[in-house]
């Protein structure tokens, strides 16, 4: 069984994001590349202590970076934005980022 640690990885802290969340109540986090919408929704539950309206997942695929002579690539990985029952507050970690 997954712990909602295993599951929730980062919160993503952006301009964007930060914007989405102080005005819809929308959190962004980047999520374990197997979790899926009902796990991702009982992670943060517990972990934050809010009620969850809906969840979105988009994965983001990875791209070809150069820096000088080097090329690489980033790595893949998943992101999920979750949104907040009306009447939620926004868990301490993400007031006044």
């Amino acid at each position: 069984m997954k712990t909602p640690q295993s599951i929730i990885l980062r919160p993503v802290i952006t301009e964007k994001a930060t914007a989405v969340s102080q005005s819809q109540g929308v959190l962004a986090f980047r999520v374990a590349r197997d979790a899926n919408k009902i796990e991702i929704r009982r992670a943060v539950e517990v972990l934050f202590q809010v009620k969850v309206d809906s969840v979105r997942v988009l994965t983001t695929p990875s791209k070809i970076k150069k820096v000088g002579r080097s090329i690489g690539r980033t790595s893949e990985g998943k992101k999920a934005y979750v949104k907040l029952k009306a009447g939620e507050k926004l868990p301490p970690i993400f007031e006044g980022v």
